[in-house]
């Protein structure tokens, strides 16, 4: 970091004591050695629309032909039951999207409804209500880790298939929040707004909370979960015990399979524990099929129509088709990181250690040597997320509790390959619920542990800024 103008007229060696003793930051010189290999061995090099898209770079040639067949029908569009397209039957009753591409497009990043889309596509809407004290409520909460709404179930679905009513439709508007660096540079953050409209099902509980979520980018997820549950749970701080208000702690979500409280990992507030069980709740809520794991559709008992509706088969997704899906979604690569070597680049590296980002952005961890697929064992990985849960203050909240996630709690995301989202989906809309337009709107909607990080950032000059930016886009 560039030393400030009083300090440049001091002698060489003062210089070196007086920022040796007044700042802590880090100075990174140069890359570390594999740092832009994110994605250890598995790393891509593709940089252009399709980064987000390519299988892991050690996988065999035998091997790829499964992820190109789980892509295919990762991409392309499920059908309306009876269809002679068998295995690609059985759309709805009730969902958001006919094809996985259509939420994570191009395996990346979602965004929020523009003021005259007809329907949301790629951001979901995420129902529940306040838990009382009944058995029925106490088992969802174990085994769902909400009380979905009585007529509408957890998700909000606002297309459907002919004869059957959408939930609903969903519209977004936004306030604007001003912000205001020390510098006096002037930001104007956007606040937004859910509006839920024609309700195909008569109005929703009065204490509906509701939560919208885009769809998050497909890259590194086999890597996440080779990552050991040791090494996760020895960064979790729930008591803040090393005193730099960081409370860090894993969300205990319930696993279908195992049935049993696991650790959670995926979702935006690691909702679910493994990418099996992840995918099988995506069929079924944003595309109403069925899987072994999940056999039923997603009708509420209010819903006649979609409960009578024609099925494609018990299940429509079947085994074969869910594990090529599986195999598909472990090994999309994460494309190798640009420019760490660059000056500014390395300014901005030593500027995200200031604020003290890493303390939740954990840049590494080493994979397990039994993960499920062998390309992804052994892997030195950067994703630059701890897969905790943590309170993101008032700003971000929600309300909506997710298992052990309260209303203000969200895993943080992982970092990595998210200066390559524009190139990918042509926006740069951030955060859960795309409120932010750009990076910089991301940082300064940070709270709660993450108030101290945002207010050393918006003590930030002009250059810092931007080579923080640098940084984050270098990854």
């Amino acid at each position: 970091m560039p030393a400030a103008p009083a300090l440049r007229r001091l002698s060489p060696l003062l210089l070196a004591l007086c920022l040796s003793a007044c700042d802590d930051a880090p100075r990174f010189t140069q890359a570390e050695p594999g740092e832009h290999l994110s994605g250890g061995g598995a790393t891509a090099r593709q940089f252009d629309h399709n980064a987000f898209s390519m299988p892991s770079a050690n996988l065999k040639p035998s091997r790829r032909l499964d992820f190109s067949v789980g892509n295919s029908f990762f991409r392309n569009p499920w059908v309306i039951a009876p269809s002679t397209t068998t295995a690609r039957d059985g759309l709805g009753p009730l969902f958001n999207t006919n094809a996985c591409q259509n939420c994570h497009v191009k395996d990346g990043r979602g965004h929020p409804p523009a003021p005259d889309a007809s329907n949301a596509v790629s951001m979901l809407v995420r129902l529940s209500i306040p838990a009382d004290a009944s058995a029925e409520h106490a088992r969802q909460l174990e085994r769902l880790g909400v009380v979905p709404e009585p007529v509408y179930g957890g998700q909000l679905q606002d297309s459907a298939i002919p004869g059957v009513a959408p939930e609903g439709k969903v519209r977004v508007s936004y306030e604007a929040v001003p912000v205001r660096f020390a510098d006096g540079t002037l930001v104007e953050l956007r606040k937004p707004t859910l509006e839920i409209s024609q309700p195909g099902y008569g109005p929703l509980h009065p204490d509906t909370l509701f939560s919208a979520r885009i769809a998050p980018p497909m890259i590194g997820l086999g890597l996440l979960e080779a990552i050991p549950e040791a090494a996760i749970l020895a960064n979790a701080d729930p008591d803040d015990a090393n005193g730099d208000g960081i409370r860090g702690r894993p969300n205990r979500v319930w696993d279908d399979v195992a049935g049993q409280t696991v650790i959670g990992r995926f979702g935006w507030k690691a909702g679910q524990p493994n990418l099996n069980q992840q995918n099988a709740h995506a069929f079924s809520a944003d595309m109403g099929l069925t899987t072994t794991p999940l056999p039923r559709d997603e009708c509420t008992d209010a819903q006649t129509a979609c409960k009578a509706a024609v099925n494609g088969g018990e299940p429509e997704v079947s085994d074969n088709i869910l594990g090529l899906v599986l195999f598909y979604t472990r090994n999309l690569a994460v494309p190798a990181r640009r420019q760490v070597d660059d000056p500014q680049v390395l300014e901005g590296k030593g500027l995200f250690h200031q604020a003290g980002c890493q303390a939740c952005h954990t840049p590494s961890f080493t994979t397990a040597a039994d993960a499920a697929e062998p390309e992804l064992a052994n892997q030195l990985i950067r994703p630059y997320s701890d897969l905790l849960l943590h309170d993101m203050g008032d700003g971000l909240a929600d309300g909506r509790p997710e298992y052990q996630a309260g209303g203000r709690d969200w895993r943080t995301p992982p970092l990595w390959g998210i200066g390559l989202t524009e190139t990918v989906n042509g926006h740069t809309q951030f955060l859960h619920d795309g409120r932010a337009r750009n990076l910089l709107e991301a940082i300064l909607w940070h709270g709660g542990e993450a108030e101290s990080a945002r207010q050393k950032v918006l003590a930030f000059d002009a250059g810092q800024r931007d080579a923080l930016l640098a940084f984050l886009n270098s990854l």
